[in-house]
């Protein structure tokens, strides 16, 4: 079965989940989550993204984010890519790092903020790596640390998670408290991992009551919310996908995206894959990574193969082919 495209919402709030390939660890240390951390700040300073909550644990991770200007892809692009070519060099290993692709769920935040950054910051309390509430208030691995003020994280988003908890910041930070230490002994209301319909429903029991009273909801296993936030969701996903579908069927591929940018840097179409430092081809290999990306959805080993460069190159030269595009008004079509 075909796995399913990306929903990449601007301004969406998601959780990001991966685990180790064969559930091994990936932070072995202090100086690995420290690195990771480092990365995910710049992450999210590049994507002017924000970061409500957050968990390393040995063999999986999990983070609460909203997009900002760069789309999901473009934060786990270069954070989690990134991070597992570091991890490798470390620690002298070859091979994947993670478990199949990270998994990312777009969330109505509106219904599910506060019990996502709840579910999130009491991973090490439910994994036992801790024992109390007390302990939790110290962890240095979660972003609940930052929000009862044991530690700082600049990056971290705190203010709009405690105005969900109060107007003032003594009262939001331990009414915050008190909500986190309430979902220790209680079971989760929500799967935030998986379940498609199930999941969008609220579990089965709140599926079979809503098939009891006929009120069904849509279902789709990148979405959490009802049934209005999941149509409209998929709606504007739709809306991308015709754009994509639209240019695919007028031709174009990577070969007509090497025209386009080789034609704007003035350079030739059969030296785009020559090595050296030549600012125009370098500027048109990045184009082409780019609208390849963003445009047509094409995968970064399929680019990385045509234009005979790595797939953390691709990654790169996306970033800085939308930075070119930007600042010189370039458009695949005007």
């Amino acid at each position: 079965m075909p796995r399913a495209k990306r929903l990449n919402i601007t301004g969406g709030v998601y959780h990001l989940y991966t685990r180790g390939i064969e559930r091994k660890e990936i932070f072995k240390d202090n100086k690995d989550k420290e690195e990771f951390l480092s990365r995910l700040a710049d992450a999210l300073s590049k994507t002017k993204s924000l970061c409500y909550a957050w968990a390393l644990m040995p063999n999986h991770l999990h983070l609460m984010v909203r997009t900002g200007k760069g789309s999901l892809s473009d934060i786990a692009r270069s954070l989690l890519t990134g991070y597992a070519i570091y991890f490798n060099a470390r620690h002298k290993r070859r091979g994947y790092l993670y478990q199949n692709r990270y998994k990312s769920i777009l969330c109505q935040e509106d219904i599910y903020f506060e019990e996502l950054v709840r579910y999130i910051h009491l991973n090490p309390l439910k994994a036992r790596m801790v024992s109390t509430i007390s302990q939790l208030d110290k962890y240095p691995w979660t972003g609940h640390t930052a929000i009862v003020g044991s530690k700082q994280y600049p990056w971290q988003n705190i203010d709009e998670v405690l105005v969900y908890f109060g107007g003032r910041k003594r009262e939001a930070v331990s009414s915050y408290r008190e909500f986190i230490k309430s979902g220790i002994d209680q079971k989760e209301k929500v799967d935030f991992l998986g379940g498609g319909l199930v999941r969008s429903a609220g579990g089965w029991s709140s599926l079979v009551n809503m098939k009891r009273k006929k009120d069904y909801w849509r279902g789709d296993e990148r979405i959490l919310g009802d049934d209005s936030f999941v149509n409209r969701i998929l709606r504007e996903a739709e809306e991308k996908l015709n754009q994509r579908d639209k240019l695919i069927r007028k031709g174009w591929n990577l070969n007509k995206l090497t025209e386009k940018a080789c034609g704007l840097t003035n350079t030739e179409p059969e030296s785009i894959s020559k090595r050296g430092k030549n600012n125009s081809l370098s500027e048109a290999r990045a184009l082409i990574c780019y609208w390849a990306s963003k445009e047509l959805g094409i995968s970064g080993l399929d680019t990385a193969s045509f234009l005979g460069i790595s797939n953390p190159a691709v990654s790169k030269n996306i970033a800085r082919g939308e930075k070119i595009a930007a600042v010189r008004g370039y458009k695949l079509i005007s």
